[in-house]
């Protein structure tokens, strides 16, 4: 087993665990301002995932960016499958471990449409389009592992504040699709898997280098 791919499985299982995991935090414990906790948790997630794996993998945690650095050239496509597979495997061993810590929930923070479903799919997919373009920012920069960390966390951790309420700020498909698998909540997964993912992808051709 790659070291890369290790990195990927252990860094989406915590950006999960810590992220959905605040959010039945939240609820259950009844904190006031749940929103702040929520966006503060997701985004040190990411800070937390691309420091401790950046080096090794790359600290994609997510389906999304995997998919749209492939279509961008800047990532190999024999990869890509490997990736993928051990990102959601993460997450749902992630999902796994709130469903036992936290058996009776209803759900185990699945993004759910507050909105419309087309309004949610426009706003998945522009939340997605503008983590990718910082992404996209720290690749031609070449940023340090901590300057990356700190944007693309500060973005995930703003996005999923502000956009939260209105249709979960997802972003990740994998972080989407691993609650579903326990709480059985699957008629809005397609928003989750296509909007963020298309999102990712027109991201990355819209700054598309030769």
């Amino acid at each position: 087993m790659k070291r890369s791919y290790t990195a990927e499985f252990l860094g989406t299982f915590q950006l999960v665990f810590i992220g959905t995991g605040s959010v039945l935090l939240v609820e259950t414990q009844g904190w006031a301002y749940p929103q702040l906790w929520i966006g503060l948790a997701f985004g040190f997630a990411v800070f937390l995932g691309i420091l401790l794996f950046g080096k090794a993998s790359g600290a994609h945690m997510n389906p999304a960016v995997t998919t749209a650095l492939w279509v961008k050239g800047a990532f190999d496509g024999k990869e890509v499958p490997f990736y993928l597979t051990f990102q959601f495997a993460g997450a749902i061993v992630a999902s796994a471990c709130l469903a036992t810590i936290y058996p009776d929930h209803p759900h185990y923070a699945d993004t759910l449409p507050k909105i419309g479903e087309w309004q949610s799919f426009a706003l998945e997919f522009g939340l997605t389009f503008v983590l990718m373009l910082g992404v996209i920012f720290d690749f031609h920069s070449k940023s340090t592992v901590l300057q990356a960390a700190l944007l693309i966390g500060a973005i995930v951790g703003l996005e999923a504040y502000f956009a939260g309420p209105y249709c979960g700020a997802s972003m990740n498909p994998a972080r989407s699709l691993s609650p579903a698998v326990f709480s059985g909540l699957w008629s809005h997964i397609w928003i989750y898997l296509s909007a963020t993912t298309l999102g990712a992808i027109c991201a990355a051709l819209l700054v598309k280098r030769k």
